[in-house]
């Protein structure tokens, strides 16, 4: 999939990111972070927590590369797509990710005790490690932001 298909395919849009945008998700992900590695709130609880700071962190980095998801089916699509932004070191982690999606959406939609604590231990660490490679594109390929 390239960047052009995703524009016919009406998947994503133009986009012009600023440093003020930049700095709320990554508001939301330092909070996310943090309460995904609080105790006493459920595994499951602190999975999807965790979850959501990786999917705001390909946000992030769909954005610095100029686009902004719209389709249905955004968080699968943000985990595709981070690589085109990103490049292949984003390969393990949208991988991940992607598989984490299906689990969140059961904890999520349809049922409760999903999430073990050994899992959640793993996303809270893997979303943390994206975060770090995420910043570290941006510092090296959009300075300003």
């Amino acid at each position: 999939m390239t960047w052009t298909q995703l524009l016919a395919n009406n998947e994503v849009q133009r986009h012009k990111t600023s440093k003020k945008e930049l700095d709320k998700l990554r508001s939301v992900i330092a909070r996310d972070l943090a309460d995904a590695s609080l105790g006493g709130v459920s595994a499951d609880r602190r999975f999807a927590t965790a979850y959501n700071a990786a999917l705001q962190t390909a946000k992030m980095a769909i954005a610095c590369a100029g686009y902004r998801v719209v389709a249905s089916g955004h968080h699968r699509i943000s985990f595709e797509i981070v690589k085109l932004a990103v490049g292949k070191v984003a390969d393990p982690y949208s991988d991940y990710f992607d598989r984490c999606r299906r689990k969140r959406n059961v904890i999520d939609y349809d049922d409760a005790f999903v999430a073990t604590d050994t899992e959640t231990q793993e996303i809270v660490a893997k979303a943390k490690e994206f975060a770090s490679v995420v910043e570290q594109w941006i510092a090296k390929n959009h300075s300003s932001l």
